[in-house]
C-alpha cells in the first residue's frame, strides 16, 4: 500500500463515528413510536380515529411533530428525526399526492341535487313560455289613478318607484291631480328572489290592497274588501333563488260601503290617513321593505316552483353532492314528478300551443313531449326512447292522462335524474356540464343550439358561452352563494348577544349586517375587475342609517345603504366585516378560536381535524382579570390541544381588535389589545402579522390562500374533486388566476371550460355510492 492511500485510511480509522452516522429513518421511527396511535398506514386507531391526512407541508408537519409527538413523550425527537418522520408521512399517505397515488380521485356518479332538480323542472316548464330579462332599471312601474277603476283614461301619473314604502298622510300621491279621499295605484313589474326558501310577504295599509306574485289570477294577499281595523296582511310563498317572478300590487283609497255623500250636505269630509308598504321577510331574516335591487319594472312569466320537500344533500365535503340515494330521496323525486305532471296536464293548451279542441291536439302534445324529453335528458332522443314515450302516450285515451304518463316516465328516468351516467363525451354533454356548473340546470336554447351544431369542441367555443351565461341572474346568484360559503356565512349562526354588554344589537341590526355583507360581495363580483384581492383588502363597509348609528358613523337615520370607510381604514374586507366578526364570537366575548378556524379552513385552506370532544370555553367570570387572548392561551396550552391550536390561535388573535358585535376596540379588560399573530407557510417560513390589515396583505399574496380559493370555487361549481381532473389542475388554474389579475368571474369561466371539456376517453373510473 502506498503512502498516498495510507493517509485516508488512517483518517477513516480515527474519524469520530458520529460524523458518519446514518440519517434518521423516518419509516422506522413512525413504526416504532407513531403507528400504535395512528395506525400502520395512518388510517387511525381507536385512540385517534381521524386518519393522518391533510395539506400541511413537510416543514409544517415536522414542527408539529417535534413539539407534540410522541404522545407520551413530546419534544423528545430531534429536529432531524421529526423532519424524517414528516417526510415519510407526507410521502406515504398524508399529502394529496400520496392519497392520489394510493386511491386516485374519481369523477363520481352523481344524481341531481335538490337545487338542480328544482331548477331543471322550472326550466322544462319555462321552455313553454317566453324568457324574461333582468334589466338595468330597478323598482316597479307605478300607475296612479284619480279613482278606483284603474282605467287608462283615469290615469294621472306614471313613474318608476324604487320601493313601495309610502306614507301619504291625508294628501293624495299626485298633488291636485288626485282627490286625497279617493285614488288608486297599480304597481307592476317583477321580483328577483335572492335565496331559496319560504318567503313571507306583508302588506301594511289602512285601505284596500291585493298582491299578485307569480300568479296573475289568484292573489297571494287579498285585502281588497276590508272589514275591521286591520292594517297588516300576510302571505307566504316558496321561491327559488335567481328566478324572476311577475308581480302586481294594487291599492285603493276610497269610501267603502254605502255612499254617504248626501248626508255630508256640503260639509268637508274628514281627513283620513293612508299608507302603502310592501314588506318581506326572507328566510331567517328580519322584516324589511322589499328593496329596489330586487325589483324591476319589466314583466315576467309565471315560474313553476316544485313544492315537494326533499331530504338535504350531503355537505360533508364542503359542497353539495348528489352521490347517495336514499329511500326518502327516491320517494321525494316521485312525488315531485307527480306534481310536475299534474301541473303540465292542467295546461294542455300552453303545452301543445293549440286550442284544447284542436283536431291535431294529440299530435302537437306528443311532439312537445318529445322536445321536453330531449331537454330533460340533455341529449337527442334515440329511436328506442321515442318509441317508449309513444307507447305510454298511446295507452291513455284522455290527453291529460297521456301527458301525465309521459311526464312521469321522463322525470323518473335515470337519463334525467343522473348527471354522470357514462358514455363517450360529446357536445351535448359539454353543454350540460357548463350549464349545471353555472346555472344548476339544463342548457338554455343558445347552448343547446351550439351543441346541435357541433360548436362546443374547443376551449374558446365553450368560453364564449360561459361568459354569456355569467349574465344570467342564476349564475350571479350561484357565485354570490359561493362567496358566502367561502366565508362560512352559508350556515346559521347564533348571533344573540348579552343585552347588558351590547344593547341595541337586535334582529333588525343583525339583518342589516347580513345585507351589508351581501352588498359588499355583490359589488366585488359585478365590478369590471371582480378582484379577489379587494374581498380581503377593502377598507369600507356598507352601512345604512341604523348600522351607522350602532357603529358610530354620522349618517341620517333613514340613510340607505352606502359605502363607508369605517374605523379610519383599519378594516380588511371579509376578514373583519362586522357581520362575520359577530358570527365568530360568543354572546359576551370575541372568540379567537372560531375566528382562527374560519381563517385557517376557509381563507388559507388548512385541513384541521375535528376536536376529539366539545370543550366549553373558560367563563370570563372565572378569570375576570384575563383578556380573551390570555384565557384562550390558558385553555389550549396542553400539547394535545396545540396540535391544531398552534395554527388556529395565532391566526384568530390577529382579529382581537373587533369585539363580539364587530366594533373596533383598543383595549380588553383595561389592557391594550395584542393583535399579533404568526403563520407557518408550507415552505416552513414563519410569517408574523399584527392586526387585520397586515393579515390581509399576507393572505392576498399567499399561494396557499389563492390555491384554496381556486379549489373551493371548483368544488362549488363542478361538485366533483378537483384532483379527479388532473394532479396539476389546481396549480394551473391558480397561475391563470394570478395572470388574470385575480378576476373571479374569469376564474369561474376557466374552471368550467376545463371541467366541461374533460374527456371521458381518458380512462377515469367512476364510483357510485349507495
Amino acid at each position: 500500500m502506498t503512502t498516498a492511500f495510507r493517509l485516508p485510511l488512517l483518517l477513516l480509522l480515527f474519524t469520530p463515528a458520529v460524523l458518519f452516522a446514518a440519517e434518521p429513518n423516518g419509516e422506522h421511527i413512525y413504526k416504532t413510536q407513531c403507528a400504535r396511535c395512528h395506525g400502520g398506514k395512518g388510517e387511525g386507531t381507536k385512540r385517534y380515529k381521524s386518519p393522518l391526512q391533510g395539506d400541511r407541508s413537510i416543514a409544517q408537519l415536522a414542527e408539529q411533530i417535534q413539539k407534540t409527538m410522541p404522545d407520551d413523550a413530546p419534544g423528545t425527537l430531534s429536529a432531524a428525526e421529526a423532519k424524517a418522520v414528516a417526510a415519510f408521512i407526507h410521502g406515504a399517505f398524508y399529502s394529496s399526492l400520496a392519497r392520489e397515488r394510493n386511491r386516485p380521485a374519481r369523477v363520481e356518479m352523481a344524481r341531481l341535487t335538490v337545487r338542480q332538480y328544482r331548477q331543471c323542472v322550472a326550466d322544462l316548464v319555462a321552455d313553454l313560455r317566453w324568457q324574461p330579462r333582468w334589466p338595468e332599471q330597478r323598482g316597479l312601474k307605478g300607475e296612479y289613478f284619480k279613482n278606483r277603476r284603474m282605467q287608462p283614461r283615469d290615469r294621472v301619473l306614471e313613474r318608476l318607484d324604487p320601493q313601495v314604502n309610502f306614507d301619504f298622510g291625508t294628501e293624495g300621491p299626485a298633488g291636485d291631480k288626485t282627490d286625497p279621499h279617493e285614488f288608486s295605484i297599480r304597481w307592476t313589474g317583477s321580483l328577483l328572489a335572492p335565496v331559496t326558501g319560504e318567503y313571507q310577504f306583508i302588506l301594511h295599509t289602512e285601505h284596500a290592497a291585493r298582491l299578485f306574485l307569480n300568479d296573475t289570477r289568484v292573489p297571494l294577499i287579498d285585502a281588497w274588501v276590508k272589514s275591521g281595523n286591520d292594517t297588516e296582511y300576510k302571505g307566504s310563498l316558496f321561491l327559488i333563488a335567481g328566478r324572476i317572478y311577475p308581480l302586481r300590487l294594487e291599492y285603493s283609497k276610497a269610501k267603502q260601503g254605502v255612499d254617504d255623500s248626501a248626508k255630508l250636505k256640503g260639509k268637508k269630509r274628514p281627513a283620513v290617513k293612508s299608507s302603502m308598504k310592501l314588506l318581506w321577510q326572507l328566510p331567517h331574516r328580519a322584516i324589511e321593505p322589499v328593496p329596489a335591487r330586487n325589483l324591476a319594472p319589466s314583466n315576467a312569466p309565471e315560474v313553476y316552483v316544485c313544492p315537494t320537500p326533499f331530504p338535504p344533500d350531503d355537505r360533508s365535503y364542503g359542497w353539495e353532492r348528489g352521490t347517495s340515494i336514499s329511500r326518502e330521496w327516491d320517494q321525494a323525486s316521485t312525488e315531485a314528478a307527480l306534481h310536475t305532471a299534474n301541473y303540465l296536464a292542467e295546461r294542455l293548451n300552453e303545452l301543445a300551443g293549440v286550442g284544447e279542441n284542436a283536431p291535431n291536439l294529440r299530435e302537437k302534445l306528443l311532439a312537445r313531449l318529445h322536445t321536453l324529453a330531449e331537454r330533460a335528458f340533455r341529449q337527442p332522443l334515440s329511436a328506442e326512447q321515442k318509441q317508449s314515450l309513444n307507447r305510454q302516450f298511446a295507452l291513455a285515451s284522455d290527453p291529460k292522462e297521456a301527458v301525465k304518463r309521459v311526464v312521469l316516465l321522463i322525470l323518473k328516468s335515470p337519463r334525467f335524474l343522473y348527471r354522470e351516467v357514462g358514455g363517450a363525451a360529446n357536445d351535448y354533454e359539454v353543454a350540460a356540464r357548463l350549464s349545471f356548473g353555472l346555472l344548476d340546470s339544463i342548457p338554455d336554447q343558445p347552448l343547446w343550439a351550439a351543441a346541435a351544431a357541433g360548436q362546443l369542441k374547443t376551449p374558446e367555443q365553450v368560453r364564449q358561452h360561459a361568459e354569456r351565461l355569467l349574465a344570467d341572474p342564476r349564475a350571479q346568484t350561484k357565485l354570490r352563494e359561493f362567496l358566502l360559503t367561502w366565508v362560512k356565512a352559508d350556515q346559521e349562526h347564533d348571533l344573540a348577544r348579552d343585552e347588558k354588554r351590547y344593547p341595541g344589537f337586535n334582529a333588525a341590526v343583525i339583518s342589516d349586517l347580513r345585507t351589508s355583507l351581501e352588498l359588499f360581495l355583490e359589488e366585488i363580483l359585478r365590478s369590471s375587475t371582480a378582484d379577489y384581492r379587494q374581498l380581503l383588502l377593502a377598507d369600507y363597509v356598507y352601512l345604512n342609517g341604523r348600522l351607522a348609528n350602532y357603529y358610530g358613523v354620522n349618517l341620517p337615520a333613514d340613510a340607505p345603504f352606502q359605502k363607508v370607510r369605517l374605523d379610519d381604514g383599519k378594516r380588511a374586507g371579509v376578514l373583519s366585516h362586522p357581520y362575520l366578526m359577530a358570527c365568530f364570537a360568543h354572546s359576551t366575548e370575541s372568540s379567537p378560536i372560531h375566528r382562527g378556524v374560519y381563517l385557517a379552513r376557509g381563507i388559507l385552506g388548512v385541513a384541521l381535524r375535528s376536536p376529539p370532544e366539545a370543550v366549553a370555553p373558560l367563563a370570563p367570570d372565572l378569570h375576570p382579570n384575563l383578556t380573551t387572548r390570555e384565557r384562550v392561551v390558558l385553555q389550549t396550552s396542553p400539547n394535545n390541544c396545540m396540535t391544531c391550536h398552534g395554527v388556529i390561535n395565532p391566526l384568530g388573535f390577529t382579529l382581537e381588535h373587533f369585539d363580539a358585535v364587530g366594533r373596533y376596540r383598543t383595549t380588553d379588560k383595561g389592557k391594550p389589545i395584542d393583535a399579533t399573530g404568526t403563520y407557518q407557510t408550507r415552505e416552513g417560513k414563519v410569517v408574523q402579522v399584527n392586526g387585520a390589515r397586515e393579515l390581509a396583505e399576507f393572505v392576498v399574496g399567499s399561494p396557499e390562500s389563492q390555491g384554496s380559493f381556486v379549489e373551493q370555487l371548483f368544488h362549488h361549481l363542478v361538485q366533483q374533486p378537483i384532483r379527479a381532473y388532473g394532479q396539476d389542475t389546481q396549480e394551473q388554474l391558480r397561475q391563470r388566476f394570478v395572470a388574470d389579475n385575480f378576476h373571479i368571474r374569469k376564474l369561474a369561466v376557466e374552471i368550467l371550460v376545463r371541467a366541461a371539456l374533460k374527456s371521458r376517453s381518458e380512462g377515469d373510473s367512476r364510483s357510485t355510492t349507495r
